[in-house]
């Protein structure tokens, strides 16, 4: 609306942009507005100060001296209304009104459009202004100055609004994931201290009980104890009558006879006396032993009793342990929760800071907008990636996409420096070759290499092979866009095994020894799976599977070994047993090997990079190495090593010794990066105590 609608004079920034039928149209308006613009002028010359001053000549000539203050001044409203505009002011809010009511609000930037109309009458204004137009002029450019700089200010933060609302929910949602998290283990901590609090007061009621069992036993052997007691008082009463009677018996025979025999009386009251003396001791003794005894059980009662009494006095004490093991067990819980909260809340602010200090990470599902083949390729291709796998991924789409573009490479050159196969001046034509083209170019040259060495018995530098064999399939003349095509190709392809590892050794990066290491590992594990393979269906079961694999590498870990079956499980059902292992070697159009290969692989660099790191730990700190030290660190990592093995690995540490056999010592990191480069791996198990068989990397 700036460049549509300039105000006229030039004085605005937006004037360069202007189109010509606009420009005519405001200089015409200006025109005509200057020439009516004379018509509000005062008989002295100056400015209308309409309505000022008509209200002030108003009140003169309307004046009324009896009249009230409130009836002046509704006179000298009617009066100013009475009283017209100036043609000039009239114009201007008549222009104003047409632009507005032309302007569509609607839109998003409706209020800058509508400030154009005001800025054109203000430009008018100034023009017309002579006197204070410098003045008028600074106003109006130093408010569009600072609304060009607020406007620039808004147009910089909105991508940072926009981002820190994007971190604001990324965050949300991690600590709603954190929260729901920690809900389960909180409810999981919650419900076992209410099953040990459960188990507490079964504990406590089944106690309560046996007391209240032998409360109940001791008021039963009480009242046994009083019924014997009385048992025992009746019965020596009993034995008392029976005594009475039977001594009445006797002195009623002894009258009898006495009656008949006439004896004498004086005599029979004196042992009648003696008698009653006897009975009253008898009966005094036998006072004294109740008084005595009388609270003594039965020997059979109370060994009884007491046998009851040890009985639940154990079983107690046994209660008493078992409530003090779980008492322990319960503050020791207590105190793992405790510990379990102060880390839980050590790592929710450990996330937060790495939260707060690591960038996002990038929403990979974006990329499958723009990747040939839409969501399903971009899913195959990022399917069990890493981050840094996906930006290699992505960068491989990007270059290969970019190549096909190219028509022509630039050569490179013919010095010393460049590689023999990408010797040449001027540029160099781009075959624009597909990646299957690629893979099965650089499959042919492996096979023809291996063969002539086979044949020669000699090892050909792969570089110098390379070209040769480019020069023999497609001749001189197209052999350098043909190796120019293939370099940039294996350059991009990162992801892909036949290509990178071809590009790694042809540029030195690794030693040829390591392809063909890795291809004896998968050479020897498949001859070991058909070995186990009975009836050569090319399917075994999950248990022969892990046997064979344990086999062909018996210095590997169980993890490892159970990380291969997994791979091999990758495309089955968790119910299917039978592993076809023949399927597990194959290779797609593009050379891309199954998870099992790739898995077994990986494996490999593991090894080699643990067993390289327990040489660097051996060699301690030492910055540079003699040939003698390195086998002397070799031979106590590895005991098993054969004398062969070890002259391999220290000519791959040393490349110069054949040529300098007193060549010293070399830096350490140097010796490492070259053993890292060649087929360098354990030959035997570890001597460290308590180790596992098998030497894979963290």
């Amino acid at each position: 609306m700036a460049a549509r609608r300039a105000p006229p004079g030039g004085t605005a920034p937006e004037s360069s942009s202007e189109t010509p039928a606009c420009q005519t149209r405001i200089n015409s308006l200006k025109y005509i507005l200057s020439k009516k613009q004379k018509t509000p002028l005062s008989a002295r010359g100056h400015w209308s100060m309409w309505p000022a001053f008509v209200s002030g000549q108003t009140i003169l000539r309307n004046h009324k001296p009896c009249c009230t203050p409130e009836e002046r001044q509704s006179g000298n409203k009617q009066a100013l209304l009475t009283v017209p505009k100036p043609r000039y002011l009239e114009q201007l809010e008549s222009y104003l009104r047409k632009e507005l009511q032309s302007l569509d609000l609607t839109k998003k930037n409706s209020q800058e459009l509508k400030l154009q109309p005001y800025r054109e009458i203000f430009e008018f204004f100034i023009d017309n202004f002579k006197t204070y137009k410098p003045l008028l002029s600074a106003i109006k450019n130093e408010y569009e100055a600072t609304l060009a700089h607020q406007k620039k200010t808004i147009r910089a933060l909105e991508p940072l609004k926009a981002m820190i609302t994007t971190v604001s929910e990324e965050c949300t949602q991690q600590i709603l994931a954190l929260q729901e998290k920690e809900k389960d283990e909180i409810s999981t901590l919650k419900q076992e201290k209410q099953h040990l609090l459960k188990f507490i007061d079964n504990m406590k009621e089944e106690k309560s009980s046996l007391q209240t069992q032998v409360e109940h036993l001791q008021t039963s052997v009480a009242k046994e104890y009083a019924r014997y007691l009385s048992e025992h008082g009746a019965r020596k009463l009993l034995l008392a009558k029976l005594n009475d009677m039977h001594n009445e018996q006797l002195d009623m025979t002894r009258r009898r006879a006495q009656d008949v025999k006439g004896e004498d009386v004086v005599k029979l009251t004196l042992a009648l006396k003696v008698a009653r003396q006897d009975l009253t001791k008898a009966q005094v003794k036998l006072n004294t032993m109740i008084a005595d005894y009388g609270d003594v059980v039965p020997r059979r009662d109370f060994e009884s009793l007491e046998k009851k009494y040890s009985d639940l006095l154990q079983e107690m004490k046994t209660l008493r342990k078992d409530f003090d093991r779980l008492h322990k067990e319960y503050e020791t819980l207590l105190e793992i929760h405790r510990e379990t909260a102060e880390e839980r809340d050590n790592f929710c602010a450990e996330l937060q800071r790495v939260q707060h200090n690591c960038t996002p990470r990038p929403n990979w599902a974006k990329c499958s907008e723009v990747i040939p083949g839409g969501a399903e390729r971009w899913d195959c291709l990022a399917a069990g990636k890493t981050s840094e796998q996906l930006v290699d991924v992505l960068l491989e789409e990007i270059g290969t996409g970019a190549l096909k573009e190219i028509n022509v490479f630039p050569g490179w050159g013919k010095g010393d420096k460049v590689p023999v196969y990408l010797r040449h001046e001027g540029e160099v034509k781009n075959k624009k070759l597909t990646k299957k083209d690629v893979v099965n170019i650089l499959k042919d040259v492996w096979k023809e290499k291996i063969a002539l060495e086979q044949q020669t018995g000699k090892r050909s530098s792969l570089p110098e092979f390379f070209l040769s064999y480019l020069q023999k399939k497609y001749g001189d003349a197209t052999a350098m866009e043909w190796s120019y095509t293939l370099y940039e190709n294996m350059r991009l392809c990162r992801s892909n095994h036949v290509l990178s590892s071809f590009y790694d050794i042809l540029t030195g990066k690794v030693g040829e020894e390591q392809y063909h290491g890795q291809n004896r590992l998968v050479s020897s594990l498949q001859k070991e799976l058909a070995a186990r393979d009975s009836s050569h269906g090319g399917a075994l079961t999950s248990e022969r599977f892990s046997t064979a694999v344990r086999e062909a590498f018996p210095l590997k870990r169980n993890e490892s070994i159970q990380e291969l079956v997994d791979a091999s499980r990758y495309e089955l059902d968790s119910t299917e047993d039978l592993i076809n292992y023949v399927s597990l070697f194959k290779e797609d159009e593009e050379g891309n090997a199954a998870p099992f290969v790739a898995t077994l692989r990986s494996q490999y660099v593991r090894e080699k990079q643990e067993y390289l790191r327990q040489l660097k730990n051996k060699l301690g700190d030492l910055t540079e190495v003699k040939a003698d030290d390195l086998k002397t660190a070799f031979c106590t990592i590895d005991p098993h090593i054969d004398d062969q093995t070890l002259a391999t690995y220290i000519g791959l540490a040393y490349p110069a010794r054949r040529e300098e056999p007193d060549q010293g010592a070399v830096p350490v990191e140097t010796a490492l990066e070259r053993l890292l480069a060649g087929d360098v791996r354990r030959v035997g198990p570890s001597p460290r105590e308590g180790s596992t068989r098998g030497f894979e990397g963290d």
